[in-house]
């Protein structure tokens, strides 16, 4: 059965549903893009129009299936090893010695952790740390959240292949801390179990509470809000101040600002990049 094409009625209803669902803001005039991360979804489940997806959208419960299969094919999954390299210079340099000397145990939140290679990437660091500071113990507990269900179960099992090792891992990182994976025929390699354990996955929508998360030192929220409505940017920001602990750092992307939505923080330069502190 074709797909119908999307009127500007149904694509309105629709960026209201996913808004109100996962917090992501679809810009005007992306019919196209709704159209082919969703035509397959659409095909495979009977239905000839975005009028009948919603239809059966707002029938069924919060948390079914079709709703995760439709929040899944509009979330943007890209990630790399690093990313972008100096936030993870500052935690080496200025945040992990900094609470190294408090002797207590460092909590630190990914948010939107996408598939595992932030979260991973932030344990590795900490073992780089004691490494270079003669084996000197971090307790470091790291929790990651995603929306996706399936980006998490990918997490979780910390194996990647080739391809996804390739994008931002240094080759002599990949030595220390990842090992051959056996159980695939393909040529894929899992993080060595000393990083996996320092890692928790859980599933969270940055839309909903985060009280059961507890409090953090540290919160990594990069590349994320960007696809938020600027009211759900201000939302967001004031409950990650309130989560994190007085003097707590919030990491975010590169081309993501903050002024303008929250005066809970203080800017601290870094040379390069910039890390964002919890006024006390």
């Amino acid at each position: 059965m074709p797909l119908a094409r999307i009127n500007s009625t149904e694509y309105e209803d629709f960026r209201r549903f996913l808004e109100e669902t996962s917090g992501i803001l679809l810009g005007d005039n992306k019919h196209y893009l709704v159209q082919s991360r969703l035509g397959r979804l659409m095909k495979e489940s009977g239905l000839g129009s975005l009028a009948e997806l919603l239809s059966r959208l707002y029938r069924e419960r919060q948390g079914s299936g079709l709703r995760e299969q439709v929040i899944e094919a509009m979330t943007t999954n890209e990630t790399f090893w690093f990313r972008d390299d100096h936030p993870f210079r500052i935690l080496a340099r200025q945040v992990l010695p900094e609470f190294a000397e408090q002797r207590r145990p460092l909590r630190i939140w990914s948010a939107a952790c996408s598939t595992g290679q932030e979260p991973y990437s932030i344990s590795i660091t900490v073992e780089e740390y004691q490494a270079a500071n003669g084996g000197r113990p971090v307790d470091a507990q790291i929790v990651a959240t995603d929306i996706s269900p399936a980006v998490l179960e990918d997490a979780r099992e910390g194996c990647y292949d080739a391809m996804a090792l390739a994008r931002g891992l240094p080759r002599d990182i990949r030595q220390r801390y990842f090992e051959k994976d056996s159980r695939h025929w393909e040529d894929r390699w899992r993080v060595r179990t000393e990083v996996r354990q320092r890692v928790r996955f859980s599933r969270l929508n940055l839309l909903s509470s985060y009280s059961a998360l507890g409090r953090f030192d540290v919160i990594f929220c990069r590349n994320v809000l960007i696809y938020f409505s600027a009211a759900s940017k201000r939302d967001i920001l004031g409950r990650m101040a309130q989560t994190l602990n007085p003097g707590g750092y919030l990491f975010l992307g590169a081309s993501e600002a903050i002024s303008q939505y929250s005066d809970a923080f203080e800017m601290v330069r870094c040379n390069p990049g910039v890390v964002y502190r919890r006024k006390d």
